[in-house]
């Protein structure tokens, strides 16, 4: 009876989704290199295959030239705007406290801001800035996982060729058979998670630029720290566009009153539409076009087990998920 069980296709491929799940969980305290490797390796690759059908050059030097180009431009700007970057983004900090503490003349802003204290509010914001200080103290070892991930990532590139022949030997060796279901698994991943990511983070540009020009237009001051705040969060599906509406509305409440709250409210409705009937249906699959019920429930699920990570991963590994088990949308007649 086990023999059968464990020669059953479904409870061998379950088998190894637990192994693999497990070896993951046993790794946890490398999850940043894992999946910096992982985002950079795809999102590289793809930026390689592109340039390679538009110029014919070596493929190896295509991607040593689109690395080094990379690297370069990191660092550059890096060197010229992060003092900058630091002084709006301490300065929005300053502003949206002042807000917070202040008493105000409108009687609904003073019952919301009460609500907020009621529900402690202010230990939020102080949590997610020791997260934000601690990370950025620890900048030592964020900043080698990110040289590591980056070296990884262009090794597997330069030598990819080489590396998908050498694979392929497991198809003919004793592990055969474990090799085929990680295979599907990772054919699986690659499609769904990988795209989904990729798809995230092209949004969260295109929203963060639109909303930035939306700012500017506004007249909102510390347009790099805002946009940089809008770029992060966007790339949270759903909830970033929530989440970034809170200060946005502080500082517009601040510098024009109620007026300009709706004209920040008119502005990010117009943008969340652009995502939803344009970028969404071009980038995304079916299978991403979650119901709100359900994205708000991964993401809580997800950032409780995975931390910050969670919010960005949690809706495509759930996407991925949903692959595996070939959930499709039924369409209805």
């Amino acid at each position: 009876m086990m023999n059968k069980l464990l020669q059953s296709s479904s409870i061998k491929r379950i088998l190894i989704f637990v192994l693999i799940a497990g070896i993951i969980y046993a790794v946890s305290d490398m999850i940043n290199l894992i999946l910096f490797t992982f985002i950079f390796t795809f999102l590289m690759d793809r930026l390689v295959s592109f340039l390679s059908l538009k110029v014919s050059l070596n493929r190896r030097l295509l991607v040593i030239i689109s690395y080094s180009s990379i690297v370069g431009l990191l660092s550059y700007a890096i060197v010229k705007y992060l003092p900058m970057i630091i002084y709006e983004i301490k300065q929005l900090v300053l502003q949206l406290t002042a807000f917070y503490t202040a008493k105000h003349d409108n009687i609904i802003l003073n019952y919301i801001v009460g609500q907020l204290e009621e529900i402690n509010i202010s230990s939020y914001f102080e949590k997610g800035f020791t997260f934000l200080i601690n990370y950025f103290t620890d900048i030592s070892t964020f900043t080698l996982q990110i040289l590591l991930a980056l070296l990884l990532s262009l090794f597997f590139l330069l030598e990819k060729p080489r590396l998908i022949e050498f694979t392929k030997k497991f198809k003919t060796s004793k592990v055969a058979s474990i090799y085929a279901e990680i295979e599907f698994f990772a054919e699986k991943f690659v499609r769904t998670f990988g795209k989904v990511i990729e798809a995230q983070i092209i949004i969260a540009i295109v929203n963060c630029i639109l909303t930035t020009i939306s700012l500017w237009l506004m007249g909102f001051p510390q347009l790099v720290g805002l946009s940089i705040m809008i770029l992060f969060l966007g790339l949270i599906p759903v909830a970033g566009v929530i989440i970034s509406l809170i200060p946005l509305v502080v500082i517009a409440y601040s510098i024009g009153g109620i007026i300009k709250v709706l004209y920040v409210f008119i502005a990010i409705m117009i943008i969340h539409a652009i995502e939803a009937y344009i970028l969404n249906p071009k980038l995304m699959s079916s299978k991403t076009n979650l119901p709100v019920f359900y994205t708000f429930i991964v993401l809580i699920f997800s950032e409780h087990f995975f931390g910050v990570w969670g919010l960005i991963v949690g809706i495509p590994v759930f996407v991925f998920l949903l692959d595996v088990l070939e959930v499709t949308e039924t369409k209805k007649a």
